[in-house]
């Protein structure tokens, strides 16, 4: 087999493969004596068809399946022989296929880059660090309170916060317009769910009451139709509910899964979990701004096909998170709104993956452990959880692949200089604007 290397564009290979020709006859051959031995034609016994003839019938398809075969063994073949790494599925053309003649076509594909390593030591990054106080408590229950509320009728004016249920319909020049109407809607006041000035024009109205506001769309509104339009809506309120609150006691705390202990062990429940989420805010918040300083240090090409499939993954995904029942097509979704993300991914990928080999790293058994305990901890049979896991080496994996993931970020934790800052809890775990957008 001859094999010649060439290098195009960036990170693009393009590698042209010569099969002996006697290699694809002999293989040709063989199979159809093979398929010789079982045939069965019309005026032959079974097994006693001449070579000549199965050549004849079946030599064009064997020929071309045994070419198939032979492209995908060459090329990997190849690839080992000059000792290259490719980065996704090498594009392959056929150039000579002729009987009696070698064999002949190109695999063009693209190689992973040469990763080299910043000095970890170099890179300086801020940790937010915070705890858990007594209002912070308090603040969390009000607002376990707030998720518990129920809905009451009341017999008053509509004022904030109150749950309206109403009919509506949108009138521009005295014409419906299109989305601009709806019968029995829910609506809470104040939750700026409707164009600026609806919401307000509700306060002090009262049940069954039918009315007419006059608003003006915002200029910068999606539907150009409307963007900047004056209209009015004919509104009719159907009923008037306001919160109400359910009591902290027994009831409320077996609700959250808390059955004995009162509000002693109430609150360490709920002490736990924020602590919890306090950590996993922190861990994630350090973990973005390494990775930032990372990508600003770094400076190698990335493969346009890791890139590739990194945007057909999360587009995927994000189809999955729209919890549609249809089976939507993901390439109904741009690549350019994953584009940016998808390379980030890529190269942070490329850079743990270098440190990983270079570092020798493999996942911490005892750290797996601790990971699969924690994860299993929020489930009601703890023990159950933990079998799976350890049952499943798939799911295993991906833990492992986590823990080593940590432990990457461990190591440049420990070499980067960390300048710690103090803030409150509420700041702590509040996402910032890049960790929504990741």
């Amino acid at each position: 087999m001859q094999v010649s290397v060439e290098n195009g564009e960036g990170l693009e290979r393009k590698m042209t493969i010569a099969v002996p020709g006697e290699r694809v006859d002999s293989a040709v051959d063989s199979r159809l004596r093979d398929a010789a031995k079982s045939a069965h034609l019309k005026g032959f016994r079974r097994g006693k068809v001449p070579f000549k003839v199965i050549k004849n019938k079946l030599g064009k398809g064997v020929r071309g399946e045994v070419i198939n075969e032979l492209i995908n063994q060459s090329v990997y073949e190849a690839i080992t022989q000059e000792s290259l790494q490719p980065a996704g599925q090498p594009k392959i053309e056929a150039t000579n296929t002729s009987e009696g003649e070698n064999l002949e076509f190109v695999a063009i594909f693209e190689v992973y880059p040469e990763v080299i390593l910043p000095d970890f030591t170099k890179i300086k990054v801020e940790k937010l660090t915070a705890e858990v106080k007594k209002d912070d408590l308090k603040t969390m229950i009000e607002t376990l309170r707030e998720q518990r509320k129920t809905w009451e009728d009341v017999d008053r004016n509509v004022a904030d916060k109150d749950l309206v249920n109403i009919d509506y319909v949108g009138k521009k020049g005295g014409e419906e317009f299109e989305g601009g109407a709806a019968k029995a809607a829910n609506l809470v006041i104040g939750s700026d769910q409707m164009v600026p000035g609806f919401e307000s024009g509700i306060v002090g109205r009262s049940k069954g009451e039918e009315f007419v506001i006059d608003l003006k769309f915002p200029e910068e509104y999606q539907s150009p139709e409307l963007a900047g339009q004056s209209v009015e809506f004919d509104i009719t309120i159907n009923s008037v509910k306001q919160s109400q609150l359910p009591e902290v006691n027994e009831e409320f705390f077996k609700s959250f899964g808390v059955e004995d202990g009162g509000e002693e062990a109430f609150h360490a429940e709920i002490m736990t979990n924020m602590e919890r989420e306090l950590k996993a805010a922190s861990r994630a918040k350090i973990k973005n701004k390494i990775t930032d300083a990372l990508i600003e240090v770094i400076n190698f090409e990335i493969p346009g096909a890791l890139v590739s499939n990194e945007v057909q993954g999360m587009k995927a995904q994000a189809m999955q998170r729209m919890g549609s029942k249809q089976e939507l097509d993901p390439s109904l979704l741009p690549d350019d709104l994953f584009l940016d993300q998808a390379e980030r991914r890529v190269t942070l990928g490329l850079v743990l993956g270098e440190v990983v080999k270079e570092k020798n790293l493999q996942a911490d058994s005892a750290k797996v452990r601790e990971t699969v305990e924690e994860l299993a901890s929020t489930y009601e049979s703890p023990d159950e959880v933990i079998d799976w896991y350890y049952g499943n080496k798939e799911q295993l994996a991906t833990i492992e692949s986590s823990v080593i993931e940590d432990q990457v970020f461990d190591l440049i934790i420990d070499e980067a200089i960390i300048i710690e800052k103090n803030v409150s809890y509420q700041e702590a775990i509040e996402p910032e604007k890049k960790d929504s957008e990741d």
